[in-house]
């Protein structure tokens, strides 16, 4: 098969050819939920975030580690898709270098909310989820999503339910297993981050207008 019929095909089924960093994340976490489920405590253990093992043993690198466990296969499945889906528009606007230093910027970002704020062990990259579909309602906002595939909605207006259903859901959900601070986390980053970039993209059109 050459590589024009490839990307003919994807553009026939309505998806756009998968983007090698996207391809690698994918990857990375397919592989590690494999490896978690031969070897569940081990991995659990050290690498999803557990707030009492980072005060008291420095287990610091799991802010990162934390993003790349998942609690099942629907779990995985979902932040994949929604991975896949987000992060092509925004790789082709940023680039692989912005668009990897804005995921691990809000995925931290969570982890560090979930860490202050709950005593829970977290797993899943769903902070880092949410600090996407954030940046693409904002970069992309009128562009018509299909909820559950089947009710259309602007970005922006998507980005704006699910947010006031995650701030709801923290104030009164109650071992629901979803960690929704992480959720609200990924966004709250996010948009600090977005705020930063433009601050800095407006410092740079000044400059070049000044000189």
């Amino acid at each position: 098969m050459n590589n024009g019929y490839y990307r003919t095909t994807y553009r026939r089924i309505g998806f756009p050819k998968p983007h090698s960093t996207i391809i690698v994340i994918i990857l990375i976490n397919v592989c590690l939920f494999i490896v978690q489920i031969l070897l569940p405590r081990i991995i659990i253990y050290h690498f999803a975030l557990m707030p009492s093992l980072i005060r008291s043993k420095l287990y610091i690198w799991q802010f990162v580690s934390y993003m790349f466990l998942h609690g099942s296969f629907l779990h995985l499945f979902f932040n994949m898709f929604v991975l896949f889906i987000f992060g092509q528009d925004l790789i082709r606007l940023w680039g692989s270098k912005k668009f990897l230093s804005y995921y691990f910027f809000t995925g931290i970002g969570a982890g560090i909310c979930s860490f202050l704020m709950t005593n829970i062990p977290t797993i899943g990259a769903s902070g880092a989820m949410y600090g996407l579909l954030l940046a693409y309602g904002i970069l992309f906002p009128n562009k018509i999503l299909l909820i559950y595939f089947i009710i259309p909605m602007k970005a922006k207006y998507l980005v704006i339910l699910f947010g006031i259903i995650e701030l709801i859901a923290s104030i009164t959900s109650r071992a629901d297993g979803i960690a929704h601070i992480a959720h609200l986390g990924g966004m709250l980053f996010g948009a600090f981050y977005l705020w930063i970039m433009n601050l800095s993209n407006r410092k740079k059109r000044f400059s070049n207008f000044i000189t």
